[in-house]
């Protein structure tokens, strides 16, 4: 793995290419569930999946759509917005949950 390791807010993430988001023309990440081989174009559609495999959901901010796991400390915290859905969000839910899902490019 490469990238950037960036610090904000109290957390760590890895960006495998800075400023890709905004630059014209970057190949864009998607989140595939893996056994259906389902590409996540929602949140109805994630939730599904996470309900699926024991994830509940936690109602506490309105700012947040937010999931845990009750056999883990586990929790997945997502912009309620899904166009700020980001591939560090997809990242998080792939670590959570390796079996499951993982990150591509989108073709």
């Amino acid at each position: 793995m490469s990238g950037v390791w960036v610090f904000k807010n109290g957390v760590v993430r890895l960006v495998e290419n800075p400023g890709a988001d905004t630059v014209q023309g970057s190949r864009r990440k998607v989140l595939v569930h893996t056994p259906s081989n389902e590409v996540i174009t929602s949140y109805s559609a994630l939730e599904r999946k996470l309900t699926s495999l024991g994830w509940e959901r936690y109602y506490e901010d309105p700012d947040l759509l937010q999931f845990h796991k009750r056999s883990t400390v586990h929790l997945i915290s997502l912009p309620r917005d899904f166009s700020k859905f980001k591939s560090m969000h997809m990242y998080d839910i792939v670590v959570k949950n390796r079996n499951s899902f993982e990150v591509r490019d989108m073709s």
